[in-house]
């Protein structure tokens, strides 16, 4: 009998390690034997820890799942148990997902090569290394990916831009250094699928003429490290790295380096510099990284979501991939839904979707039962939607019309008891707590703007002085951390001014 448990965080949090211990020890109490494999989440989150027994009809799914339960699942022959589900894929919250760059994550053992070349794993890098570079380049350009870590730049043409620039020596960052709240997406795919990550990189490297890689790793991931490293170790083994990569003549290499511990890190020149044994600051641009990057050579910078599109796209080809989404944003997003929603997790679909389809509909509102009164997308720099803003198209394009961004797209949810006015003084508070300090308009704006917030409710005149000060914020910080804070604390005032005791005319103002 074979038996799945997730080695993901978000599992482990809830107690998955002692599932798998008490299944091996009832195993043997009763003399049964079970083969064990600890695989990445589903992405289910609510069902963590999700148990899966493979069977003669497919694979079957219990959860949430505790230590007390793992004697009744004996008893029923993991079959009829309260805790059944059926199969992961007959749910409606998995059903309605375009599952690309997640299609693999949760189905087996991450570390296993074998297994992952099972599933369609290598062949994207193996179609890659029968064209030129630039038609890898021209294939990533065609397909519409564009950065999946929150600035939605145009992934072909960043690399286009590593590939022409001169230089002798040129890298491949994966930024993973994850720390938005409200995602764990990189998170997941690193800990569940990390082999897509390390293709994703091969190709990279192989599409600007790199030979060295180097994953940039959240330091609060200390599960991912030690997958990361276990996958890295199978790679070069097996020759998907080294100086013969698949048995071509193509070098790559692939080094895991763990994060300063810094948010602001997460921002691609404070990582360099973290990279590099400096202080974790904004560099000024230009030179942008594509041209002096890493220890001053071209650069390619890219998120693990973005990397971890590539695989498909070259295995499956552009067209299809560019004819998912909506307008300009293109192909599949992997959406985080957290916070105060009934069914958190991961769900990956094509642009296009509407926000009040992902936190209604299959999120199910909010876990209180309470009405929802808002979300907040981009993690938190990301703007707060109203009930209003239900019908917004989830796409780059839409919601920076609407005056919100997508970000790494975690989606946290908040029922009628949130005070957005605490919830605006959180975002300069949190600038301020966060900022390098090397630019004024985010170390000085963000601590005034905590200050100035706080009295809103009954000084008449702070709303004007931190509307005033968003405006120098955004226009005038060197990087998204100060630039983006006015996102938040402007969408709860416009949005909710009744928390700030003020008429929807005077908060439009």
């Amino acid at each position: 009998m074979k038996v799945y448990v997730p080695l993901d965080s978000a599992a482990l949090a809830v107690g998955a390690d002692d599932v798998a211990e008490a299944i091996r020890a009832e195993a043997t109490k009763r003399g049964v034997t079970v083969d064990l494999v600890r695989n990445g989440s589903r992405g289910l989150l609510w069902l963590e820890p999700l148990v899966e027994v493979e069977t003669d009809t497919g694979r079957v799914a219990f959860g949430p799942v505790t230590v007390a339960d793992v004697a009744g699942l004996f008893d029923t022959g993991f079959g009829a148990h309260d805790l059944a589900i059926g199969g992961v894929e007959d749910l409606p919250f998995f059903a309605r997902q375009t599952r690309l760059t997640f299609a693999r994550c949760g189905l087996a053992d991450p570390v296993s090569l074998t297994a992952y070349e099972a599933m369609g794993g290598l062949t994207g890098l193996r179609k890659a290394l029968t064209l030129t570079p630039a038609q890898v380049v021209e294939t990533v350009t065609a397909s519409g990916l564009r950065g999946r870590g929150g600035a939605g730049f145009p992934t072909g043409i960043k690399w286009k831009t590593v590939a022409d620039a001169e230089g002798d020596q040129r890298y491949i960052v994966c930024n993973a250094d994850e720390g938005d709240s409200g995602t764990f997406a990189d998170r997941m795919l690193m800990e569940g699928d990390p082999f897509t990550l390390i293709e994703g990189m091969a190709i990279a490297g192989y599409a600007v003429g790199a030979t060295q890689g180097v994953i940039y790793l959240r330091s609060e991931y200390p599960n991912a490290a030690i997958v990361l490293e276990k996958a890295l170790t199978a790679a070069r083994a097996m020759g998907l790295l080294g100086d013969k990569v698949l048995g071509q003549a193509f070098k790559f290499a692939i080094r895991l380096q763990i994060a300063a511990g810094a948010y602001v890190c997460g921002e691609e020149t404070s990582l360099l510099n973290s990279m590099e044994g400096r202080r974790g600051i904004v560099r000024t641009k230009p030179p942008l990284p594509a041209v002096k990057g890493f220890l001053a050579s071209p650069t390619v910078v890219n998120n693990v979501l973005t990397l971890g599109s590539v695989p498909h796209i070259l295995a499956h080809g552009a067209e299809g991939y560019a004819a998912l989404g909506l307008g300009r944003s293109k192909g599949t997003m992997p959406i985080q839904l957290g916070g105060n929603l009934r069914h958190t997790g991961l769900f990956e679909a094509p642009f296009g979707i509407t926000l009040g389809a992902l936190v209604n509909d299959i999120a199910g509102g909010t876990a209180t039962g309470r009405p929802l009164r808002a979300v907040q997308v981009g993690g938190p720099l990301g703007a707060y939607m109203s009930a209003n803003d239900m019908d917004l198209p989830f796409t780059y394009e839409h919601f920076d019309a609407a005056g919100g961004l997508i970000g790494h797209a975690g989606i946290v949810g908040f029922d009628d008891q949130i005070d957005m006015l605490e919830m605006a003084r959180f975002a300069f508070e949190f600038c301020a707590k966060e900022s390098c300090g090397k630019c004024t308009p985010c170390r000085i704006g963000s601590v005034r703007g905590a200050e100035t917030i706080a009295r809103a409710r009954t000084d008449a005149t702070a709303i004007p002085l931190i509307k005033d000060l968003c405006v120098t914020m955004k226009d005038g910080s060197l990087c998204a951390l100060g630039g983006f804070t006015p996102y938040p604390v402007m969408s709860a005032i416009t949005k909710f001014p009744e928390d700030f005791a003020l008429t929807e005319t005077e908060a439009a103002e």
